[in-house]
């Protein structure tokens, strides 16, 4: 069967491709002309060149295809929240409506966790054992102008659940924070990177979820096969808070990392002139993310291990060692 794959040269879409040719599907990769082919370059796949915001050349990639897998989407922030809104919203309505028009069989929507809104708790030092975890029953519930990006996930979700009540059989998966090999466009603002370098001058509380990027690659090729109509799925791994997160990076870099903590509460507050002096701190997240500080996003993969039967994640660790490695070799760090 012919897949065509959107976002195809990024970190997950490359993966997907990856994974996609050695399972004998015949893959088409959807990029733009100036695209970073490095991470689908040795791949035997056919290229669709074009444009999520030209719906021509959508039409064109989706010929004769039976199954899509949707990983394209702008990342950035409140600075790019119109664009972000033509690339994500748009164009995944543009896809979604070429899929209905050509006949696809099966639709599968990479959104984010971020499309679920914050997490109902805000307590800055919740462990995951003690915090509430957020499932896919969880809604956006968050200031738009706060967070684009998550909005635009949310919005585009909101498509998808269009175009499944129209007759579109398609999924929808939630990665969380990816990690490992092939995540190209961080090579310099990784955590990863950042830390090496000693440019993480503290650690916030709060928590994330970690998820190795062969899971996130399990998660979507079971999807394609078992993924129920119109369901979401978190692609998640362990959770775990921001603190021990950054100590086992640095335990595995052989490096002493920040000692200075400080609460997400405090990071809030200053929000906004952090936003204005962060281009001289160059901090490893995105200004928008300062007035999420000390939140645990914690999140349940209970769902799609039990619908998917997918395995279990990789720990933490060898998440962490896999993209140590990469970064290594790779000679960011």
């Amino acid at each position: 069967m012919r897949v065509l794959v959107t976002g195809s040269t990024g970190f997950i879409g490359g993966a997907i491709c990856k994974a996609l040719t050695s399972s004998a599907y015949k893959v088409r990769a959807f990029h733009r002309q100036s695209s970073n082919l490095s991470l689908i370059k040795d791949l035997q796949i056919e290229h669709a060149i074009g444009d999520l915001t030209n719906p021509e050349s959508v039409r064109s990639a989706m010929q004769d295809v039976d199954i899509v897998v949707h990983s394209a989407a702008m990342i950035g922030t409140s600075n790019h929240s119109g664009k972000m809104y033509t690339v994500t919203v748009e164009g995944t309505r543009t896809m979604l409506e070429t899929a209905l028009a050509f006949g696809v069989k099966k639709f599968v929507h990479t959104s984010s966790v971020a499309a679920l809104g914050i997490p109902l708790e805000s307590s800055d030092h919740q462990s995951p054992e003690n915090a509430l975890w957020m499932d896919e029953n969880h809604s956006w519930n968050y200031r738009s102008d706060y967070w684009p990006y998550g909005y635009c996930k949310y919005l585009a979700e909101l498509e998808v659940q269009k175009a499944v009540s129209l007759g579109l059989d398609a999924v929808i998966v939630n990665p969380t924070y990816v990690i490992g090999p092939g995540d190209i466009y961080r090579k310099s603002s990784s955590i990863f990177v950042k830390l090496a370098r000693k440019k993480v001058p503290f650690m916030p509380t709060g928590g994330v979820n970690i998820v190795h990027i062969d899971d996130v690659v399990a998660g979507h090729l079971a999807a394609i096969d078992r993924g129920k109509t119109g369901e979401r799925y978190i692609l998640g791994g362990t959770n775990v808070t921001f603190i021990d997160f950054l100590q086992k990076i640095a335990e595995n870099l052989k490096i002493s990392g920040p000692r200075l903590i400080v609460p997400g509460a405090a990071i809030r507050i200053f929000a906004n002139p952090l936003k204005w002096v962060n281009p001289i701190l160059n901090l490893p997240v995105s200004t928008d993310m300062f007035r999420m500080a000390g939140y645990g996003f914690y999140y349940s993969n209970t769902k799609a291990i039990r619908e998917l039967g997918i395995m279990p994640p990789k720990d933490i660790v060898e998440a962490i060692q896999s993209a140590c490695n990469w970064f290594h070799e790779i000679g960011a760090i």
